[in-house]
Protein backbone atom coordinates (compact mmCIF):
# COMPACT_ATOMS: atom_id res chain seq x y z
CA UNK A 1 0.00 0.00 0.00
CA UNK A 2 1.36 3.30 -1.16
CA UNK A 3 2.27 6.00 1.50
CA UNK A 4 -0.91 8.79 2.33
CA UNK A 5 -0.05 12.00 1.08
CA UNK A 6 0.40 14.79 3.73
CA UNK A 7 -2.10 16.98 1.64
CA UNK A 8 -4.67 14.07 0.89
CA UNK A 9 -8.01 15.13 1.77
CA UNK A 10 -9.31 13.64 4.68
CA UNK A 11 -12.97 13.62 5.92
CA UNK A 12 -13.65 13.20 9.30
CA UNK A 13 -17.55 12.64 10.57
CA UNK A 14 -18.20 13.99 14.03
CA UNK A 15 -17.04 16.93 15.95
CA UNK A 16 -17.76 14.81 19.25
CA UNK A 17 -14.35 13.48 21.66
CA UNK A 18 -13.33 10.96 18.92
CA UNK A 19 -13.09 13.18 15.92
CA UNK A 20 -11.48 15.78 17.51
CA UNK A 21 -9.23 13.79 18.89
CA UNK A 22 -8.83 11.89 15.28
CA UNK A 23 -8.34 15.60 13.75
CA UNK A 24 -5.57 16.92 16.03
CA UNK A 25 -3.79 13.85 15.82
CA UNK A 26 -3.40 13.39 12.39
CA UNK A 27 -2.99 17.57 12.35
CA UNK A 28 0.14 16.82 14.12
CA UNK A 29 1.63 14.31 12.08
CA UNK A 30 1.64 16.48 9.13
CA UNK A 31 -2.03 16.12 7.28
CA UNK A 32 -2.80 19.81 5.68
CA UNK A 33 -5.94 18.92 4.73
CA UNK A 34 -8.43 17.45 7.39
CA UNK A 35 -12.01 18.69 7.49
CA UNK A 36 -14.14 17.86 10.42
CA UNK A 37 -17.74 17.51 10.03
CA UNK A 38 -20.46 17.86 12.06
CA UNK A 39 -24.46 19.38 12.48
CA UNK A 40 -23.13 21.75 15.13
CA UNK A 41 -20.36 23.52 16.13
CA UNK A 42 -17.67 22.52 19.07
CA UNK A 43 -18.94 21.43 21.71
CA UNK A 44 -21.83 20.10 19.94
CA UNK A 45 -24.63 19.84 22.18
CA UNK A 46 -25.43 16.52 21.80
CA UNK A 47 -22.07 15.05 22.01
CA UNK A 48 -21.60 13.19 25.60
CA UNK A 49 -18.21 14.74 25.97
CA UNK A 50 -19.73 18.29 26.25
CA UNK A 51 -19.96 17.74 29.70
CA UNK A 52 -18.54 19.54 33.18
CA UNK A 53 -16.96 16.91 34.26
CA UNK A 54 -15.90 13.06 33.54
CA UNK A 55 -14.08 10.34 36.07
CA UNK A 56 -10.52 9.77 35.52
CA UNK A 57 -8.78 6.89 37.04
CA UNK A 58 -5.17 6.53 35.93
CA UNK A 59 -4.18 2.62 36.55
CA UNK A 60 -6.94 0.85 35.83
CA UNK A 61 -5.64 -1.77 33.32
CA UNK A 62 -6.26 -4.99 34.00
CA UNK A 63 -3.21 -7.30 35.33
CA UNK A 64 -1.85 -8.43 31.94
CA UNK A 65 -4.18 -7.32 29.59
CA UNK A 66 -2.30 -5.78 27.08
CA UNK A 67 -4.37 -3.76 25.11
CA UNK A 68 -6.27 -1.84 28.47
CA UNK A 69 -2.12 -1.50 29.29
CA UNK A 70 -1.51 0.08 26.27
CA UNK A 71 -4.53 2.55 25.87
CA UNK A 72 -4.49 3.54 29.58
CA UNK A 73 -0.88 3.94 29.39
CA UNK A 74 -1.36 6.38 26.29
CA UNK A 75 -4.03 7.93 27.53
CA UNK A 76 -2.20 8.50 30.93
CA UNK A 77 0.49 10.51 29.09
CA UNK A 78 -1.63 12.40 27.38
CA UNK A 79 -3.21 13.89 30.12
CA UNK A 80 0.09 14.44 32.54
CA UNK A 81 2.00 15.93 29.55
CA UNK A 82 -0.08 16.89 26.81
CA UNK A 83 -0.63 20.75 27.25
CA UNK A 84 -3.82 21.04 25.37
CA UNK A 85 -4.80 17.67 27.88
CA UNK A 86 -2.86 18.35 31.17
CA UNK A 87 -4.29 21.72 32.59
CA UNK A 88 -7.73 20.22 32.60
CA UNK A 89 -7.04 16.86 35.14
CA UNK A 90 -7.16 17.28 38.62
CA UNK A 91 -6.10 14.71 40.90
CA UNK A 92 -7.73 14.35 43.56
CA UNK A 93 -8.54 10.97 44.16
CA UNK A 94 -11.85 8.46 44.14
CA UNK A 95 -14.13 6.49 46.29
CA UNK A 96 -14.90 3.31 44.50
CA UNK A 97 -18.15 1.33 46.10
CA UNK A 98 -20.84 -1.05 45.90
CA UNK A 99 -23.56 -2.17 47.85
CA UNK A 100 -23.93 -5.86 46.95
CA UNK A 101 -21.52 -8.45 47.48
CA UNK A 102 -21.61 -9.64 43.66
CA UNK A 103 -20.90 -5.81 42.76
CA UNK A 104 -17.92 -5.51 45.30
CA UNK A 105 -16.35 -8.95 43.93
CA UNK A 106 -16.71 -7.78 40.49
CA UNK A 107 -14.91 -4.30 41.07
CA UNK A 108 -12.00 -5.90 42.92
CA UNK A 109 -11.35 -8.79 40.74
CA UNK A 110 -8.65 -7.73 38.75
CA UNK A 111 -6.51 -7.32 42.33
CA UNK A 112 -6.18 -3.53 41.73
CA UNK A 113 -8.05 -2.80 44.85
CA UNK A 114 -5.30 -3.26 47.41
CA UNK A 115 -3.38 -1.32 49.85
CA UNK A 116 0.17 -1.97 47.39
CA UNK A 117 -1.84 -0.05 44.83
CA UNK A 118 -3.57 2.89 47.37
CA UNK A 119 -6.46 2.13 48.24
CA UNK A 120 -7.92 1.94 51.43
CA UNK A 121 -11.03 0.06 52.16
CA UNK A 122 -14.34 1.99 53.64
CA UNK A 123 -16.92 -0.17 55.12
CA UNK A 124 -19.20 2.41 57.58
CA UNK A 125 -20.58 5.83 57.32
CA UNK A 126 -17.97 7.64 59.18
CA UNK A 127 -15.40 6.35 57.29
CA UNK A 128 -17.10 7.64 54.04
CA UNK A 129 -17.61 10.99 55.62
CA UNK A 130 -13.71 11.25 57.01
CA UNK A 131 -12.80 11.44 52.91
CA UNK A 132 -14.06 14.86 52.72
CA UNK A 133 -14.38 17.93 54.47
CA UNK A 134 -16.98 18.10 57.49
CA UNK A 135 -20.64 18.88 56.22
CA UNK A 136 -19.69 17.40 52.52
CA UNK A 137 -20.87 13.72 53.11
CA UNK A 138 -23.59 14.16 55.96
CA UNK A 139 -25.49 10.45 55.06
CA UNK A 140 -25.40 7.39 56.74
CA UNK A 141 -23.85 5.49 53.04
CA UNK A 142 -26.23 2.29 54.59
CA UNK A 143 -24.79 -0.64 53.27
CA UNK A 144 -22.03 0.51 51.43
CA UNK A 145 -18.32 -1.11 51.03
CA UNK A 146 -15.27 0.10 49.35
CA UNK A 147 -12.45 1.71 48.65
CA UNK A 148 -10.89 5.22 48.99
CA UNK A 149 -7.39 5.88 47.13
CA UNK A 150 -5.96 9.64 47.45
CA UNK A 151 -4.52 10.33 44.29
CA UNK A 152 -3.94 8.69 41.34
CA UNK A 153 -7.51 9.34 40.05
CA UNK A 154 -9.72 11.95 39.85
CA UNK A 155 -12.06 14.12 37.10
CA UNK A 156 -11.35 16.08 34.34
CA UNK A 157 -13.30 18.98 32.95
CA UNK A 158 -14.64 17.67 29.79
CA UNK A 159 -16.11 20.40 27.57
CA UNK A 160 -13.07 22.19 28.33
CA UNK A 161 -10.89 19.28 27.16
CA UNK A 162 -13.06 18.98 23.83
CA UNK A 163 -12.54 22.81 23.36
CA UNK A 164 -9.23 22.76 24.14
CA UNK A 165 -8.46 20.22 21.35
CA UNK A 166 -10.27 21.62 18.61
CA UNK A 167 -8.91 24.65 19.05
CA UNK A 168 -5.39 23.60 18.82
CA UNK A 169 -6.64 21.32 15.45
CA UNK A 170 -8.00 24.75 14.14
CA UNK A 171 -4.58 26.31 14.64
CA UNK A 172 -3.10 23.89 13.05
CA UNK A 173 -5.37 23.76 10.27
CA UNK A 174 -7.86 21.41 10.22
CA UNK A 175 -11.63 23.08 9.34
CA UNK A 176 -14.06 22.66 11.09
CA UNK A 177 -17.95 22.41 9.09
CA UNK A 178 -21.11 23.07 11.03
CA UNK A 179 -25.08 23.32 10.23
CA UNK A 180 -26.14 22.35 7.07
CA UNK A 181 -22.75 22.22 5.34
CA UNK A 182 -21.11 19.78 8.34
CA UNK A 183 -24.45 17.47 8.58
CA UNK A 184 -23.86 14.46 6.69
CA UNK A 185 -26.32 12.57 5.16
CA UNK A 186 -24.66 10.21 3.16
CA UNK A 187 -21.40 8.20 2.14
CA UNK A 188 -20.46 8.54 -1.71
CA UNK A 189 -19.38 5.50 -2.86
CA UNK A 190 -17.55 4.12 -6.24
CA UNK A 191 -19.34 1.30 -7.74
CA UNK A 192 -21.29 0.70 -4.70
CA UNK A 193 -17.98 -0.29 -2.60
CA UNK A 194 -14.69 2.17 -2.54
CA UNK A 195 -15.71 4.96 -0.47
CA UNK A 196 -15.04 8.96 -1.62
CA UNK A 197 -16.14 11.31 0.60
CA UNK A 198 -20.25 12.41 2.07
CA UNK A 199 -22.69 14.39 0.81
CA UNK A 200 -23.93 17.10 3.33
CA UNK A 201 -27.46 18.63 4.06
CA UNK A 202 -26.71 21.35 1.91
CA UNK A 203 -25.79 19.37 -0.89
CA UNK A 204 -22.59 19.48 -1.15
CA UNK A 205 -20.35 16.64 -1.93
CA UNK A 206 -16.71 16.28 0.34
CA UNK A 207 -14.01 13.92 -1.31
CA UNK A 208 -11.36 12.62 0.79
CA UNK A 209 -8.50 9.94 0.27
CA UNK A 210 -10.03 8.68 3.19
CA UNK A 211 -13.51 9.09 5.08
CA UNK A 212 -13.40 8.69 9.03
CA UNK A 213 -15.96 7.47 10.78
CA UNK A 214 -16.45 8.59 14.17
CA UNK A 215 -19.95 9.29 14.53
CA UNK A 216 -20.70 7.59 18.11
CA UNK A 217 -24.10 6.24 18.36
CA UNK A 218 -25.56 7.67 15.42
CA UNK A 219 -22.65 5.83 13.23
CA UNK A 220 -25.50 3.17 12.26
CA UNK A 221 -27.46 6.32 10.46
CA UNK A 222 -24.68 6.12 7.87
CA UNK A 223 -23.55 2.66 7.60
CA UNK A 224 -24.84 -0.82 8.84
CA UNK A 225 -22.64 -1.61 11.19
CA UNK A 226 -23.97 -5.26 11.84
CA UNK A 227 -25.23 -5.28 14.73
CA UNK A 228 -21.91 -4.69 16.37
CA UNK A 229 -23.00 -1.14 17.99
CA UNK A 230 -25.80 -0.80 20.37
CA UNK A 231 -26.71 2.71 21.27
CA UNK A 232 -26.93 3.48 25.02
CA UNK A 233 -27.73 6.19 26.65
CA UNK A 234 -27.22 7.78 30.32
CA UNK A 235 -28.78 10.24 32.64
CA UNK A 236 -27.55 13.74 34.60
CA UNK A 237 -28.83 16.05 36.54
CA UNK A 238 -27.42 19.24 37.93
CA UNK A 239 -27.89 21.01 41.40
CA UNK A 240 -27.00 24.56 41.57
CA UNK A 241 -25.10 25.78 44.42
CA UNK A 242 -23.71 28.69 45.60
CA UNK A 243 -20.32 30.55 45.49
CA UNK A 244 -20.24 30.05 49.36
CA UNK A 245 -21.31 26.51 49.22
CA UNK A 246 -18.87 25.71 45.66
CA UNK A 247 -15.87 26.49 48.57
CA UNK A 248 -16.57 24.10 50.33
CA UNK A 249 -16.67 21.17 47.37
CA UNK A 250 -14.04 22.34 46.05
CA UNK A 251 -10.85 19.43 45.05
CA UNK A 252 -12.91 16.51 46.26
CA UNK A 253 -12.25 12.93 45.40
CA UNK A 254 -14.82 11.55 43.18
CA UNK A 255 -17.60 9.42 44.71
CA UNK A 256 -18.43 6.76 42.62
CA UNK A 257 -20.91 3.78 44.01
CA UNK A 258 -20.80 1.22 40.93
CA UNK A 259 -25.19 0.80 41.73
CA UNK A 260 -25.96 4.23 42.83
CA UNK A 261 -24.18 6.94 41.03
CA UNK A 262 -21.71 9.03 41.26
CA UNK A 263 -20.92 13.21 42.07
CA UNK A 264 -17.88 14.97 41.47
CA UNK A 265 -16.95 18.54 42.52
CA UNK A 266 -19.31 21.43 41.04
CA UNK A 267 -17.71 23.60 37.99
CA UNK A 268 -16.31 26.69 38.30
CA UNK A 269 -18.53 28.71 36.27
CA UNK A 270 -22.51 27.76 37.03
CA UNK A 271 -21.57 26.27 40.23
CA UNK A 272 -23.53 23.57 39.20
CA UNK A 273 -22.61 19.81 40.93
CA UNK A 274 -23.59 17.11 39.04
CA UNK A 275 -24.88 13.91 39.85
CA UNK A 276 -25.31 10.56 37.67
CA UNK A 277 -27.39 7.94 38.61
CA UNK A 278 -25.68 4.63 38.01
CA UNK A 279 -27.94 1.76 36.27
CA UNK A 280 -27.04 -0.38 32.75
CA UNK A 281 -28.47 2.42 30.54
CA UNK A 282 -31.48 3.06 28.18
CA UNK A 283 -31.77 2.24 24.59
CA UNK A 284 -34.83 3.70 22.36
CA UNK A 285 -36.19 0.15 20.63
CA UNK A 286 -38.43 0.99 17.47
CA UNK A 287 -38.38 -1.70 14.46
CA UNK A 288 -36.60 -0.64 11.21
CA UNK A 289 -37.27 -2.60 8.04
CA UNK A 290 -37.87 -5.67 10.39
CA UNK A 291 -34.92 -5.09 12.24
CA UNK A 292 -34.78 -4.15 16.24
CA UNK A 293 -32.34 -0.73 16.27
CA UNK A 294 -31.70 1.49 19.23
CA UNK A 295 -32.24 4.98 17.71
CA UNK A 296 -30.51 7.85 19.94
CA UNK A 297 -32.51 11.11 20.12
CA UNK A 298 -31.34 14.50 21.86
CA UNK A 299 -33.29 16.03 25.30
CA UNK A 300 -31.98 17.82 28.05
CA UNK A 301 -34.86 16.02 30.46
CA UNK A 302 -34.57 12.54 32.16
CA UNK A 303 -36.91 10.27 33.37
CA UNK A 304 -38.82 10.92 36.45
CA UNK A 305 -37.37 7.66 37.75
CA UNK A 306 -34.00 8.54 37.16
CA UNK A 307 -34.55 11.73 39.13
CA UNK A 308 -35.50 9.39 41.69
CA UNK A 309 -32.60 7.23 41.51
CA UNK A 310 -30.44 10.71 41.56
CA UNK A 311 -32.14 11.43 44.74
CA UNK A 312 -31.77 8.12 46.50
CA UNK A 313 -28.16 8.62 46.09
CA UNK A 314 -28.30 11.87 47.70
CA UNK A 315 -30.44 10.52 50.57
CA UNK A 316 -27.52 7.81 51.08
CA UNK A 317 -24.55 10.78 50.99
CA UNK A 318 -25.37 14.14 51.06
CA UNK A 319 -29.28 14.10 52.19
CA UNK A 320 -29.25 17.80 52.73
CA UNK A 321 -29.51 18.60 48.93
CA UNK A 322 -31.80 15.67 48.45
CA UNK A 323 -34.67 17.89 47.76
CA UNK A 324 -32.75 20.64 46.34
CA UNK A 325 -34.90 21.16 42.55
CA UNK A 326 -33.14 19.91 39.48
CA UNK A 327 -31.17 23.05 37.50
CA UNK A 328 -30.45 20.59 34.71
CA UNK A 329 -30.48 17.30 33.28
CA UNK A 330 -29.87 15.46 29.85
CA UNK A 331 -29.52 12.15 28.69
CA UNK A 332 -26.39 10.87 26.92
CA UNK A 333 -25.41 8.42 24.36
CA UNK A 334 -22.80 6.01 23.79
CA UNK A 335 -22.48 3.07 21.53
CA UNK A 336 -21.40 -0.57 22.84
CA UNK A 337 -19.56 -3.09 21.10
CA UNK A 338 -20.59 -6.53 22.41
CA UNK A 339 -17.16 -7.04 24.14
CA UNK A 340 -16.90 -3.02 25.02
CA UNK A 341 -13.65 -2.92 22.81
CA UNK A 342 -13.55 -0.35 20.48
CA UNK A 343 -13.75 -0.63 16.99
CA UNK A 344 -11.22 1.13 15.18
CA UNK A 345 -10.51 -0.41 11.70
CA UNK A 346 -10.63 0.42 8.12
CA UNK A 347 -13.60 -1.61 6.75
CA UNK A 348 -12.91 -4.62 5.53
CA UNK A 349 -15.80 -4.56 2.18
CA UNK A 350 -15.48 -0.43 1.61
CA UNK A 351 -11.94 1.09 0.83
CA UNK A 352 -10.75 4.32 1.91
CA UNK A 353 -13.90 4.22 4.90
CA UNK A 354 -12.28 3.96 8.59
CA UNK A 355 -14.15 3.51 11.45
CA UNK A 356 -13.76 4.80 15.03
CA UNK A 357 -16.43 4.01 16.86
CA UNK A 358 -17.74 1.92 19.94
CA UNK A 359 -16.79 3.56 22.67
CA UNK A 360 -18.88 1.39 25.01
CA UNK A 361 -19.41 3.86 27.71
CA UNK A 362 -15.03 4.46 28.55
CA UNK A 363 -14.71 6.70 25.49
CA UNK A 364 -13.88 10.13 26.85
CA UNK A 365 -10.85 9.64 28.64
CA UNK A 366 -9.38 8.48 25.61
CA UNK A 367 -9.27 11.81 24.02
CA UNK A 368 -5.63 11.92 24.50
CA UNK A 369 -4.99 9.69 22.86
CA UNK A 370 -7.77 7.59 20.50
CA UNK A 371 -6.91 9.50 17.39
CA UNK A 372 -3.43 8.88 17.15
CA UNK A 373 -5.12 4.71 17.35
CA UNK A 374 -7.57 5.87 14.63
CA UNK A 375 -4.59 7.71 12.54
CA UNK A 376 -2.13 4.38 12.90
CA UNK A 377 -5.36 2.20 11.22
CA UNK A 378 -5.68 4.97 8.98
CA UNK A 379 -1.67 4.40 8.25
CA UNK A 380 -2.50 0.73 8.17
CA UNK A 381 0.19 0.85 11.41
CA UNK A 382 -1.69 0.07 14.44
CA UNK A 383 -0.04 -2.11 16.68
CA UNK A 384 -1.26 -5.70 15.55
CA UNK A 385 -2.80 -6.83 19.11
CA UNK A 386 -4.70 -4.28 18.90
CA UNK A 387 -5.89 -4.00 15.69
CA UNK A 388 -6.84 -7.65 16.37
CA UNK A 389 -8.84 -6.60 19.67
CA UNK A 390 -10.45 -3.08 17.97
CA UNK A 391 -11.24 -5.30 14.47
CA UNK A 392 -14.51 -5.07 12.47
CA UNK A 393 -15.77 -8.36 14.41
CA UNK A 394 -19.48 -8.89 13.02
CA UNK A 395 -19.30 -12.80 14.38
CA UNK A 396 -19.18 -11.45 17.95
CA UNK A 397 -23.01 -9.65 17.18
CA UNK A 398 -24.56 -12.57 16.20
CA UNK A 399 -27.38 -13.59 18.36
CA UNK A 400 -26.40 -10.56 20.59
CA UNK A 401 -28.06 -10.01 23.93
CA UNK A 402 -29.60 -6.46 23.05
CA UNK A 403 -30.39 -7.09 27.14
CA UNK A 404 -26.23 -7.84 28.12
CA UNK A 405 -25.57 -5.88 31.81
CA UNK A 406 -22.11 -5.84 29.89
CA UNK A 407 -20.74 -5.30 33.07
CA UNK A 408 -22.90 -2.69 34.31
CA UNK A 409 -24.86 -2.54 38.06
CA UNK A 410 -27.99 -0.17 38.61
CA UNK A 411 -29.67 -0.46 42.06
CA UNK A 412 -32.68 -2.99 42.28
CA UNK A 413 -35.55 -2.88 39.49
CA UNK A 414 -32.80 -0.96 37.95
CA UNK A 415 -30.47 -3.37 37.23
CA UNK A 416 -31.21 -3.60 33.94
CA UNK A 417 -31.11 -2.53 29.85
CA UNK A 418 -34.32 -0.04 29.90
CA UNK A 419 -36.43 1.22 27.52
CA UNK A 420 -37.28 5.00 26.32
CA UNK A 421 -40.06 3.48 24.64
CA UNK A 422 -41.44 2.70 28.34
CA UNK A 423 -41.53 6.28 30.03
CA UNK A 424 -44.49 8.26 28.90
CA UNK A 425 -44.48 11.91 27.96
CA UNK A 426 -45.31 12.93 31.10
CA UNK A 427 -42.84 11.16 33.00
CA UNK A 428 -40.00 13.33 32.02
CA UNK A 429 -38.66 15.74 34.16
CA UNK A 430 -39.70 19.65 33.07
CA UNK A 431 -36.35 21.55 33.93
CA UNK A 432 -36.97 25.21 33.11
CA UNK A 433 -40.25 24.87 31.38
CA UNK A 434 -42.55 26.18 33.60
CA UNK A 435 -40.36 29.39 33.28
CA UNK A 436 -41.44 32.59 31.35
CA UNK A 437 -40.23 32.96 28.17
CA UNK A 438 -40.36 36.53 26.80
Amino acid sequence: MSQLAKDSHIIIIGAGTWGISTALHLARRGYTNIKVLDKYPVPSPISAGNDVNKFLELDSSPVGDYVSKAIAQATVSGWKNDPVFQPYYHDTGAIIAATSEAAREDISSGGGMTSANGWIPRSTGREFRETMPQGVLTGEFPGWKGWWKKDGAGWVAARKSMESAAREAARLGVTFLSGPAGETRELVYTDGKAVRGVRTADGHVHLGAKTILCAGAAAENLLDMKDQLRPTAWTLAHIKMTPEEAKIYKDLPVLFNVERGFFMEPDEDKHELKICDEHPGYCNWVTDGGKLKSRPFARQQIPLESEQRVRQFLKETMPHLASRPLSFARICWCADTPDRKFLISTHPEHQDLVLGVGASGHGFAHITSVGSFIADAMESKLDPRLAKAFRWRPETAVGRDWGALQGRYGPKGSNRVMNFQDVSEDEWTTIGLDQVKL
